[in-house]
């Protein structure tokens, strides 16, 4: 895996058991865990968009704001690398 992709999944799987610890959720998370399985709410997808944004320094294209792209950490993962090779945001 490339430096910028570990770094990226690294981020935000920080970011991710940032918002589980803050939600009371206690889960082992993977780059592969379905964050709904785990029991983030839709609220708790809410802001865990807003804290990808921060620590990304990225405004997601509400084209990207989708369940599909917040489904795992290497969803968002993905996402974050596009909006990032794109140049947008």
């Amino acid at each position: 895996m490339h430096n910028t992709a570990i770094n990226v999944q690294n981020r935000v799987l920080s970011v991710v058991r940032s918002v589980l610890q803050q939600n009371a959720i206690s889960a082992d998370v993977h780059p592969e865990s379905r964050l709904v399985d785990i029991g983030l709410s839709s609220m708790g997808m809410v802001e865990l968009m807003l804290k990808v944004e921060a620590e990304f320094d990225l405004i997601l294209p509400q084209f990207e704001i989708t369940p599909e792209n917040f489904r795992s950490v290497k969803a968002m993962e993905r996402m974050i690398l596009n909006q990032l090779g794109s140049g947008s945001g």
